[in-house]
């Protein structure tokens, strides 16, 4: 079959996980491959490339690299799985032609959201770039480039887009704009409002001097407050970040707060955001550039659980270590909670959270080994680990609980090109 062309297959026989209930934490997830080829440059720890709708006939959107004319570029489509789990293919276009651009790993993966009105939207391939930004013109239809209805100057550049859809059917967008000129590079939030079919620029959240704001997650609570998961580097950029922060903001009074409700004023910058993870004591900033070693941040995501308090997944290096660990932090009477979930080797720039029943859901992928997704719940002191994808080489992943309860992932098999879908 000739690469773009879409088709309809039927779900396959899942495996016997798929009998076990949903808060089981003891056998692997039911998987499926995706029924599509993958690019090898659909890879990211930052994206949010999954989405879920439906309690009843349930859909999943998995938004990936597709492989493109040459070795060196790839297509972006989302692979759509309907409630009775039959696949098809939808193509983001670009005009007439499929959205293409040139692989740049870490950076050019798509990130996915599904409005109220069931439009799709999509961020793709934007590593310092203007608007890559495509839309449904109609309802589950393919996405059109609607990159001229952002908000912003025609100068605007930006990175790690982050999305998330609310309540109301809004969708809420995190970007890291580049004012190279002015010595830093800001992170904003904008919002769709779907009643109105229209983008706003909703604030600048961080800005400092020096600094380079790094998107990490957006997530909405029942009561319609949206929490946001942003970590910080060194002005231009590092592949190290510190200094993991969290603000929360509410959309019905405009007001942003930390996790103690006390009122910030924006932009933030790391003297005023509310830190969960602070610098150790030999933790610098250090250079712009490739990871230097030495402690630091690098991955986070963030959920909340039933009372509406945020917890986060994240990977940081320790002082004295040269592997990271998978780290989990919540928010008590006490400020912020840090727990080491892993540390025993290393692990990839992939993470992902979720809340299951009373306990938190924590995603991460190892380095190497036979088996390298994993998932790890509470145990008593410590954290209980199970292989989510035996005898697959999963590189990257997110998860997404979807309004069935039911955590829906998406697994990345780099080294085979393969993408899996699961239900765990």
């Amino acid at each position: 079959m000739k690469k773009g062309m879409s088709r309809k297959i039927g779900f396959a026989a899942l495996s016997l996980a798929m009998l076990l209930p949903a808060g089981a934490g003891s056998a692997a997830a039911a998987l499926t491959e995706v029924p599509y080829a993958m690019d090898s440059s659909n890879q990211a720890g930052w994206w949010t490339p999954l989405e879920t709708y439906g309690t009843g006939l349930e859909y999943a959107y998995m938004s990936y690299n597709a492989p493109g004319s040459v070795e060196s570029t790839h297509k972006v489509y989302i692979a759509r799985r309907d409630g009775n789990g039959i696949w098809s293919n939808i193509p983001v276009m670009d005009g007439s032609k499929v959205a293409e651009y040139a692989d740049n790993v870490g950076h050019s993966q798509p990130s996915i959201a599904r409005d109220g009105s069931g439009r799709f939207h999509v961020f793709a391939s934007m590593h310092d770039t203007t608007w890559n930004y495509f839309r449904s013109d109609t309802v589950g239809g393919p996405p059109q480039n609607h990159s001229a209805d952002m908000p912003t100057p025609a100068s605007f550049k930006g990175t790690y887009p982050v999305l998330t859809t609310a309540p109301n059917g809004d969708v809420y967008l995190l970007i890291r704009s580049s004012e190279d000129a002015a010595g830093y590079r800001s992170g904003q939030l904008f919002r769709w409002d779907n009643a109105a079919s229209v983008w706003s620029k909703v604030a600048v959240i961080g800005s400092s001097l020096n600094r380079s704001f790094y998107p990490n997650d957006l997530v909405f609570d029942a009561s319609g407050d949206l929490h946001i998961l942003f970590e910080w580097s060194t002005f231009a950029a590092s592949a190290l970040r510190h200094e993991l922060s969290y603000v929360k903001y509410s959309p019905s009074t405009g007001s942003f707060t930390k996790a103690d409700g006390s009122a910030v004023s924006l932009p933030l910058n790391p003297g005023t955001t509310d830190i969960i993870q602070p610098l150790a004591p030999t933790e610098t900033y250090g250079q712009s550039g490739s990871d230097p070693g030495g402690p630091g941040v690098q991955s986070a995501k963030l959920a909340v659980d039933p009372a509406g308090n945020p917890v986060a997944a994240y990977r940081y290096r320790e002082e004295g270590s040269s592997t990271f660990s998978v780290k989990y932090a919540s928010y008590g009477s006490t400020g912020w909670n840090l727990q080491t979930v892993y540390s025993a080797s290393e692990t990839k720039a992939a993470i992902d959270i979720t809340w299951a029943g009373s306990v938190p859901r924590v995603y991460y992928a190892k380095s190497s080994g036979t088996d390298r997704a994993f998932m790890a719940v509470p145990s008593g002191s410590g954290w209980t680990q199970t292989s989510i994808a035996p005898g697959k080489p999963i590189e990257r992943l997110s998860v997404e609980r979807n309004d069935n309860g039911v955590d829906i992932l998406y697994l990345v098999d780099v080294l085979n090109r393969k993408l899996y879908y699961g239900r765990n």
